[in-house]
Order: structure tokens, then sequence, then C-alpha cells
């Protein structure tokens, strides 16, 4: 117990210093939400996969599809890793941090504003974001009750508020700053301690091959009757294996608490070296993840899914490690969670703050003050997400993997498609965008109220979140088509940031032959 308070001590003492350390870059709207523009490349990737992987990735999402999937689960770390890293940098990282600070555009309700010079959509988009990132917000708690149950015999309520107290402490007190160096920090925690935990899981099974055996071994005749199901490449189920790589890979592409990662970003070198950096974090973290889930089912002996949920997965195969590992853990999860819900409430108080109530609840909110509110919102959003949290595990609502499967599935299935054709084509229109608010939104609201009246294969909020998505993609392109041309002056000027020349180092570009 002293090695495990130890560690959590020291880890919480670091992260408030280094939120009063940056209290100089939060002193303006810049500084306090993009950190000046001016975050190098290791901070950015870092923060990128930390907020992307939380509690609900180690917790929720390893537990569940590790048990359904097994070791086909895999497939989603690399998903993650491939399509919600590398290739959501390769595309949508310099684009989007050249075109938003050309826009002046700190948020992405924002950046929809000033690229369609439609005001309602901020509004729309600000809405969507505040309504759908608070399940989001309050899972990231809940995967901590279990390790928390498992590690101390404290209440798993004292747990959650100490946890959001210190985080939005270090917020408040430093910003995008202070959030991206804890988040490199605690980077640095979750690559190690997964791969120390990865280790440990299976050596006490024997070995990598002695795991892989016993999982082959293994049959569920409600799941499938072939032999080695649980070992095979892709699994038992591919096609809901599937719904679950699109949401957790190309989700990333429409979330505003990662997208607003690229708008930081300081220069051509950090955009080309975090992308190597980030997809290297994200295999390690997101596949070290999913690779050990998917050996959950040789703990089957020790775990009742029927009454604990797929939530006593993970916390189950950890149980018999050494005091030191579970120490590590802890901070593991903890870091995980807090690096999140740091990015989290962020997005919200800035949205909130820059997109509903500047200018149209508060008039004339200078620099100063927009930062105060932002600030005090911050603490309002915690409070929210503490009290959702508890209320959630006191009347155990419902699994980790459903709430994020629904605010993932509304925020992107919204956002991805307009913010990408906005990035990429002229054609773009209000209307498009507008279609695609209004169709996730109400798809991923039906789920939630009426979901068994839903077609078997989008019951499941992931599968259902997935669908929306891609529905996006060809819901803004068609309506575009057939409504309205954008007025030209609007889009030219948007797009004439891509048409500036710049000077470059020879390393970074041959110079033509005369």
């Amino acid at each position: 117990m002293f090695i495990k308070v130890l560690l959590l001590v020291v880890f919480f003492a670091i992260m408030i210093s280094i939120g009063f350390y940056c209290r100089k870059h939060s002193t303006d709207v810049n500084g306090f939400v993009l950190g000046g523009r001016s975050v190098g490349p290791w901070l950015t990737a870092f923060a990128y996969g930390t907020s992307y992987f939380s509690a609900v990735i180690f917790v929720g999402y390893a537990g569940q599809f590790g048990w359904k999937y097994g070791l086909a689960a895999t497939w989603v770390g690399l998903g993650n890793a491939f399509i919600g890293s590398l290739m959501a940098w390769a595309i949508l990282g310099r684009r989007t941090r050249i075109m938003t600070q050309h826009l002046h555009s700190a948020t992405m309700p924002q950046f929809f504003e000033a690229r369609f010079g439609n005001k309602s959509l901020k509004i729309a988009a600000s809405v969507i974001t505040f309504i759908f990132l608070i399940p989001y917000t309050a899972s990231l708690y809940n995967g901590l009750s279990r390790l928390f149950g498992m590690a101390f015999s404290i209440d798993y309520s004292v747990c959650v508020i100490v946890m959001a107290v210190l985080t939005g402490i270090y917020v408040i007190a430093g910003g995008y700053m202070a959030t991206a160096i804890n988040d490199f920090i605690q980077g640095i925690v979750m690559l190690f301690g997964i791969t120390a935990v990865v280790i440990s899981v299976l050596k006490s099974q024997g070995g990598f091959m002695a795991s892989l055996d016993g999982l082959a071994r293994i049959t569920d005749p409600d799941v499938a009757d072939t032999p080695g199901v649980f070992a095979s490449f892709f699994g038992p189920d591919p096609l809901n294996l599937l719904g679950v790589v699109i949401l957790t890979s190309l989700g990333t592409w429409g979330l505003p608490q990662m997208v607003q990662k690229f708008y930081a970003i300081k220069s051509e070198r950090s955009i080309s070296t975090g992308t190597i950096i980030s997809t290297f974090f994200a295999f390690v973290v997101a596949g070290g993840c999913y690779f050990l889930g998917g050996f959950g089912r040789l703990f089957s002996d020790k775990i009742d899914i029927a009454a604990n949920g797929y939530d006593s997965v993970i916390p189950t195969m950890l149980s018999g490690l050494p005091d030191i590992l579970i120490a590590i853990v802890v901070v593991l999860v903890l870091s995980a969670s807090m690096s999140t819900l740091s990015s989290l409430v962020l997005t919200s108080s800035s949205t909130l703050t820059l997109d509903l109530l500047k200018d149209n609840v508060i008039k004339g909110m200078n620099e100063k003050r927009q930062v105060l509110v932002m600030r005090l919102l911050i603490v309002v959003f915690v409070a929210i997400s503490v009290v959702i949290a508890i209320i959630q595990y006191k009347s155990n609502v419902t699994f980790i993997a459903q709430l994020m499967g629904v605010s993932w599935g509304a925020l992107a299935g919204a956002f991805l498609a307009p913010f990408l054709f906005g990035l990429y084509y002229k054609g773009t229109t209000s209307a498009g965008v507008w279609c695609s608010f209004i169709f996730s939104s109400v798809v991923m609201i039906l789920n939630m109220l009426i979901r068994s009246s839903f077609p078997a294969f989008l019951q499941s909020p992931i599968n259902a979140g997935a669908f929306c998505m891609l529905a996006g993609l060809v819901i803004v392109p068609v309506v575009s088509l057939i409504t309205k041309k954008p007025d030209k002056d609007l889009v030219d000027n948007a797009f004439a940031c891509y048409d500036k020349t710049v000077t470059v180092h020879q390393s970074e570009a041959l110079e033509d032959e005369e």
C-alpha cells in the first residue's frame, strides 16, 4: 500500500507543479486554448495519443472486445495506429494547421462558421460538442472503479473526486500548455506501463506460446463452434469487429478534442516528426491494450460476465500481479484518464465560451474575461462529469463501451465529413454540413432511446456510430452537389492560404534545376 500511495503522491505533485509553471502561457485566449500555436512535435504527438486513449480503452474496450473477438481484437489497436493516427496526421494535420490559422479559428465550431460563412453552424456545432462530450467525460471515471477497488480500500467516489479536482487544478492554472506537458509525462508512463503489464500477464500464463495455445483450446458455443476461433486471424465475428475498428480509428478525424491538437502545431517539421511519434505511441498503447484483452478468456474461471460485466475482465487479469506492477497500472490508467479528461474539459469550456457565450449571451467579452469564463466553466464541467460518473457507478447504468460509442458516433458522425470536405473540397455547402449534423445527432439519440427498433446490426451504438461516420462521407458531397453553390469569394478566401509561397530549407525540398 505504501508503494501505491507514494507513486500516486509523486504523480499528482508533478502534475500540479507543471500546471502552475505554465501559468505564464495562459494569459490570453490563444495561449490558454492553443498554447500560442507553438507546441513542438513531441508534445503535440503525445497530447494527441493520450487524449485518444483513456480508461475507456484500457478497461472498457480492451476487456469487452478482447473477450468477444479474442486475439483478433488486436486489429482494433492496429487500426487506431494506422488509420486513427498515421492517416489522420497525414491527411488532416498540415491543412488543419494552415486553414484554421488563416481563418483565425481556435475551435472546430469557429472553423465551421468561418469556412462556410454561417454563424448558425458554429452555434449548432458547439451545442452538439457540449451535449455529447458529457457521456464520454463521465465514462472516463467508470474504468477506474474496478482498478481502485482492486488496489485500494478507498471509496470509489473519493477517488473520482480527487482525480477530477487535481486535473481541474492544472488545466485551470496552465491551460493547453500544461495539458500538453502533462500529457507527455503521462504518455511515457502509458508506454512503459502497458509494455510491462502485457509481458507480466503473459508470463503468468506460461509465456506467449503457452497463452496462445491455451486460447486456441477455448470454445464458446454461444459465440462460435469453430475450434481455435479466439486465437484466429479475424476472430468469431469479423463484421462487428470491423465496426469497432471504424468507430475507434476513423472517429478521431471528427472529434473536436483530437482535431484541435493540429491547431497548435508549431512547424512543418513538427508535423512529420509528430506523425511518426503519434503512430508509434498508438501502436504500442492501443495495440498492447487490445492484444492484452484478447487473452481475457484464459481467466474465464475467475470472471463472471453476467454478474460483473465486461469491465471486470482487465482488472481480473491484473489482480494477480505483484504490488509494484499494480501500482504502475493504477498510475497508468490515471494517466490515461486524466490526460483525456483535461483535453475534454478544455475543449468543452473553450467551445462554450468562444462559440456560444461570446457575443451571443455576453457582449463585449475581452481576452481577460474570456479566459476567466473558460476557467470557471472547467470547474463546472469537471463537477458535472463527477456527478454523472458517481450516479452511473452507484446505479450501474451501462457499460463503458456503450457510453463511448454514443459519444464518438454522434460527434465524429456529425463533424468528420464536414471538416474533411471543408479542408479539401471547395464545393462543400452549408446545407451539406447541416445534413451531416442533423443525421448523426438524430440517429445516435434515437439509438439511445429506441435501440430495439433499429435493424439488428445497428442496435449496437458502436456500429451505429460507424454507420453515421460513413454515411456522412456520402451525405455531405451529395447534398453539396444538389444545393446552392457557396459564395465564391468566401471559398476563394478560405483556400487562398494553400496558395501562399513559402521558403523552406533544402533538406525539406529539392530545388528545381535550371
